[in-house]
């Protein structure tokens, strides 16, 4: 049985940052747009928990199929309250040991990016405390909007395969 799983599930050996905003009429809508100014809006976005696996290294840019399940952590906030500040932010912990996974830690909330960014950061420093694991680095990506009307914010790590 272990064959056929392996054949059906791939791990992960590559991730990006992503980001994106939207603004439509109406909230999903928005966060449809987000999706797609982060460059994922064409897929099926298969939310995972939030492990990179051992070794992945980060990568630029991935080709996604369209239309392909794709294994993302990400955080997401809308409003519809013009003038509202939203942010979101994800972050990677990165172990010393390459033989063990890192985290990915996501964040979203009504706060200046400043803000969202450093808790996020600081959530991959105490996931990996209490662990017991040593942290190489922390890397994150985050945007923040000021709503019109309807928005929405993205902030995701997509995994994919080389």
């Amino acid at each position: 049985m272990t064959g056929l799983t392996n054949q059906m599930v791939r791990t992960p050996n590559i991730y990006s940052l992503v980001r994106g905003k939207g603004e439509a009429r109406m909230p999903l809508n928005a966060f449809d747009m987000a999706l797609l100014d982060a460059g994922v809006g064409d897929t099926n976005l298969v939310r995972m928990s939030s492990i990179v696996p051992p070794a992945c290294k980060q990568v630029r840019e991935i080709i996604l199929p369209k239309g392909g399940l794709i294994p993302i952590a990400y955080a997401q906030i809308g409003s519809t309250t013009p003038g509202e500040i939203i942010s979101a932010a994800i972050a990677v912990g990165i172990p010393e040991d390459d033989s063990e996974p890192g985290v990915i830690m996501e964040h979203e909330d009504t706060k200046p990016l400043s803000h969202v960014e450093a808790t996020v950061r600081q959530m991959c420093v105490d996931a990996f405390e209490y662990r017991n694991r040593k942290l190489r680095e922390v890397k994150s990506l985050g945007i923040e909007y000021t709503v019109k009307e309807c928005g929405a914010v993205f902030a995701a790590a997509v995994l994919w395969y080389e």
